[in-house]
């Protein structure tokens, strides 16, 4: 996973990339969990989520967002990190412009820059969203939600209220055109402390079918 250096808004941004082993393969990003709660691309779910999409032969890239480890600038409150995703997506973009397909997966606070990111990005095809903060921010702007993705969430998370997931997972499935899923892990709370291989079975399983070329969600 070499590091990697690119523009961003207010500066650089550093990440860890890996390269796409065939022409045309997909592209994933991962987003990170919030900086003033110490949330970095080192976070243990991004760099699982990194993984996972690694083995399945993904060009995949993580990142922090301004200000945090060596990427420049000051948080900016959602809004600039949004503006970083965006220009992190351009960069992959720019190494694999012929990308078959383009996912975004974000935990926590990055789940919500992730699931902004969709409504600017019509190329993103997938997403993973884990603990996404429907008690903490604004997600109306989902209207409609333009791709199909998984929800995952823990049963007893002290920081995101399940109730408030619930929420959002009912408003996204009344819109046509795209299919949520919903998994809640037992027992796990904000971070899947010990829940982590159920966490990740979660992510594997709904990408197995997915990917699968006979999946009726493109």
């Amino acid at each position: 996973m070499p590091e990697v250096i690119f523009p961003g808004p207010e500066g650089r941004l550093e990440g860890r990339f890996q390269p796409a082993p065939r022409p045309r393969a997909p592209v994933a990003m991962i987003l990170h969990p919030h900086p003033h709660s110490g949330g970095t691309m080192n976070n243990a779910i991004v760099q699982a989520l990194y993984k996972t999409f690694v083995r399945r032969g993904f060009a995949v890239l993580r990142f922090n967002f301004r200000g945090v480890g060596k990427s420049q600038g000051v948080f900016d409150n959602g809004i600039g990190e949004l503006s970083d995703a965006a220009s992190a997506l351009d960069w992959v973009q720019s190494i694999h412009p012929e990308a078959e397909q383009t996912w975004v997966a974000g935990f926590s606070f990055g789940a919500w820059i992730g699931m902004q990111l969709l409504m600017r990005r019509p190329e993103v095809r997938g997403f993973i969203s884990i603990a996404p903060p429907a008690n903490m921010y604004d997600f109306t702007f989902l209207a409609p939600c333009p791709s199909s993705g998984i929800i995952v969430q823990g049963e007893a998370d002290e920081v995101v209220t399940p109730i408030a997931v619930q929420k959002l997972v009912d408003k996204l499935r009344t819109q046509r055109h795209i299919t949520i899923a919903h998994e809640t892990i037992p027992g796990a709370n904000h971070f899947f402390q010990n829940e982590m291989p159920e966490l990740m079975k979660t992510v594997d399983d709904y990408l197995d079918f997915r990917l699968d070329p006979s999946c009726p969600i493109r």
